[in-house]
């Protein structure tokens, strides 16, 4: 299917396991916000995403491709925005892009115009030329986000990506991501925020390696997300 698939996946870290058959899809269009505890298993599914190691159980599918079998055609239709940041301080914001838009094999004048397409969907253009040790938290994120749309893939992984930001930065990216989703992108939101998720986000809660809970957020909550998240993941048995 396109989007991304993950199907049956397990993953232990010696004899703790880490994720326990994790499987949902997420549609092209769709907001899925994956909302669990630090300690879920959130970041060991985005580490098996994005390939830092591989699954030994189950299958990841990303724009109708096999992350096991077909790597590199999985990864390249691939935007990912990691908790940590990755950007080079020293150069601007549009060097930045441009030296991602290389290592995807992207130069000249079409990196120039995908950097500029990027960064103006992302409400960035006007700090192109900034280094990016002069911006604040909120725009080094939007930046990322502008990054990892480069190379035009058809899924968008985000791990924590407000992590450290103040409210206000917290809901514009919240925003402008929900953007790129009502424009045909595949999000997967990670967060352990309950009120980064809207009402009619899909929503994936997970908790010590298992799902507790795939649907509509506003269905899910009955009207208070909060309570229902608080429930479900205190009757999870140690």
């Amino acid at each position: 299917m396109s989007g991304l698939a993950v199907q049956g996946i397990s993953h232990d870290w010696g004899a703790k396991r880490a994720l326990d058959q994790v499987s949902f899809a997420v549609a092209p269009g769709q907001f899925c916000a994956l909302l669990g505890p630090n300690g879920a298993g959130k970041s060991t599914l985005f580490g098996l995403l994005t390939r830092l190691f591989t699954a030994r159980t189950g299958r990841i599918s990303v724009a109708g491709h096999d992350l096991a079998t077909a790597p590199r055609a999985a990864l390249a239709r691939m935007g990912v925005v990691f908790q940590s940041s990755t950007l080079d301080l020293d150069l601007t914001v549009r060097r930045n892009l441009l030296y991602f838009a290389a290592l995807h094999g992207i130069s000249g004048r079409e990196a120039e115009r995908r950097s500029d397409a990027a960064l103006d969907r992302l409400g960035m253009a006007e700090r192109a030329g900034e280094k990016a040790a002069a911006l604040n938290g909120g725009h080094r994120r939007r930046m990322e986000i502008a990054r990892a749309l480069i190379h035009r893939p058809e899924v968008l992984l985000l791990d924590e990506p407000t992590v450290g930001l103040d409210a206000a930065s917290r809901r514009a990216i919240t925003a402008h991501v929900h953007d790129l989703a009502a424009q045909g992108m595949c999000v997967l939101w990670a967060t352990h925020l309950v009120d980064e998720v809207a009402d009619g986000d899909r929503l994936v809660i997970l908790h010590r390696g298992r799902i507790l809970a795939d649907g509509v957020a506003g269905e899910i909550g009955g009207g208070d997300l909060t309570a229902r998240f608080l429930s479900l993941t205190a009757e999870v048995p140690g």
